[in-house]
């Protein structure tokens, strides 16, 4: 069962790999470029949720961290905030053996990550 736990942290940046490398040397976080084929860098710093650095997009720019929060239920937890006035603003997507991920706008305009990992059921 999820604990609707923050478990990932997204950072926008112009170039993903330099953004990792400047993270890396400040905080000695550890950096995985296994997701290259998404253009997606991620970091562990060692305790707390880790995240990724992600190419600055049309609703992702400089300001705008995404966090995640997990859930067991992406498409009930999606149908959940659109009744309390959220927009779902990315339908439920793949991420390739690792799980599901959505996002949706809160009614102030802020966006929320999804997450459940393909253990909690939902391959």
């Amino acid at each position: 069962m999820a604990t609707h736990s923050i478990v990932h942290v997204e950072i926008p940046a112009v170039d993903r790999r330099a953004a990792a490398e400047f993270y890396a040397q400040l905080f000695d976080w550890q950096i995985d470029n296994s997701a290259d084929e998404m253009n997606y860098t991620m970091f562990n710093p060692g305790s707390g949720p880790g995240g990724g650095f992600a190419e600055i997009s049309d609703g992702f720019e400089p300001g705008h961290i995404l966090i995640h929060v997990e859930t067991d239920d992406i498409d009930a937890s999606l149908a959940k905030a659109e009744s309390l006035g959220g927009e779902t603003s990315l339908p439920k997507t793949e991420i390739p053996g690792i799980g599901w991920y959505a996002i949706f706008t809160d009614p102030t305009g802020n966006s929320i990550g999804l997450y459940t990992g393909n253990d909690d059921g939902q391959s």
